[in-house]
C-alpha cells in the first residue's frame, strides 16, 4: 500500500510527520510523494480540505486519514499521540472506507466560458459593494428572487463548517444532498424570501441567475475569487448539483458524528 503524508507548516505538524515516517518505515510501510492510495494529512480539517483540493482529480482512488494537531476537527480522526495505533491500523488495512457527497458547482460567464469545481464543504456567492440580487431556481423552476448579502450552498459534511454560522442546518453526513443558507437575506413588505435552510435530495439542481455585474466574491471551500467585470465577460449563473464524485475516508474505527457535533457546540450535557 502506497501511502502519502500532507501536512501544514507549523512546528507541531513538522514534529509529526517525522515521527509518523519513522514509524511507518519501521513497520514496512511504503512512503510515496506521487500515486498514493492512502492520504494521511496531518494539522486540521484545513489541512485536510487542501489535501482534498490537491488530489481531487484522483479522488476515487485516495481514501483519506487525518491526524489533527489542534482542536478537534470532524475530518480528523486521530490524534498526534496515537501514531502507534494509527501504523498499526495502517499495517493491518483491508480496504475498508467510509464516503460521503461532494459538491459541483458550474459558473458561467457572460462570453459563454464554463468553469467546473467541486467542494467538500460549501460554495458561497455574495457581494462585497451592494445587495446582491439574484433568480433562485430549482430543478429550472423560478423559486424566489433572493435580496440580501449572499448565500452558501454546503454538503452534509460540510453542513457544521461555514453553513452553521449563517444560520443552516446540520445535516446526518449519511445524507446524499445538499443545502441552501441565506446570509442575511433582505424581507420586507417589497422583498421577500423563504428565510429558511433548504435541504435538496441527491437528483435536484440549484440554479442562481445574477442581476448585476460587479461586486460579486466567489469561494469553493478555502478558494476565493474576487470576480471583477471586464469587457463582454462577467459571471452570470451558477449552478449547484451533487457531484459523482465523493470523497473516502479509510476508516479504521468510528467515530460518533453526533458526538463530535455535541463535543464541538454543546460541551458537557448533565
Amino acid at each position: 500500500m502506497r501511502i502519502g503524508i500532507y501536512n501544514n507548516e507549523t512546528a507541531e505538524s513538522q514534529r509529526v510527520t517525522k515521527v509518523l515516517k519513522t514509524e511507518m518505515k519501521r513497520a514496512g510501510l511504503t512512503y510515496v510523494e506521487k500515486n498514493p492510495e492512502v492520504v494521511i494529512t496531518i494539522g486540521g480539517d484545513g489541512t485536510l480540505l487542501s489535501a482534498f483540493h490537491h488530489y481531487q482529480k484522483d479522488l476515487n482512488n485516495i481514501r483519506f486519514v487525518g491526524i489533527h494537531t489542534g482542536h478537534l476537527g470532524f475530518y480528523t480522526d486521530w490524534r498526534s499521540f496515537e501514531i502507534d495505533d494509527l501504523v498499526d491500523s495502517l499495517v493491518k488495512d483491508s480496504g475498508q472506507a467510509v464516503s460521503y457527497p461532494l459538491l459541483d458547482m458550474k459558473a458561467t460567464y457572460s462570453d459563454g466560458q464554463i468553469e467546473n469545481y467541486i467542494a467538500l464543504n460549501e460554495s458561497t456567492i455574495r457581494n462585497v459593494t451592494r445587495t446582491m440580487v439574484c433568480d433562485v431556481f430549482i430543478n429550472n423552476h423560478l423559486f424566489e428572487n433572493f435580496r440580501g448579502d449572499g448565500l452558501c450552498i454546503s454538503t452534509p459534511t460540510g453542513s457544521t463548517a461555514y453553513n452553521k454560522s449563517v444560520g443552516g442546518a446540520i445535516v446526518d453526513p449519511n445524507s446524499v444532498g445538499f443545502q441552501l443558507a441565506e446570509m442575511a437575506s433582505l424581507n420586507n413588505r417589497v422583498f421577500r424570501t423563504l428565510g429558511s435552510p433548504i435541504i435538496f435530495g441527491a437528483d435536484a439542481e440549484l440554479i442562481l441567475r445574477l442581476r448585476d455585474e460587479n461586486g460579486h466574491v466567489l469561494t469553493c471551500d478555502r478558494d476565493q475569487w474576487m470576480l471583477k467585470s471586464e469587457k463582454e465577460r462577467y459571471l452570470t449563473e451558477l449552478s449547484y448539483r451533487v457531484s459523482k464524485q465523493r470523497i473516502y475516508f479509510a476508516q479504521y474505527r468510528h467515530n460518533n458524528f453526533w458526538n463530535r457535533v455535541k463535543d464541538s457546540f454543546i460541551g458537557g450535557v448533565h
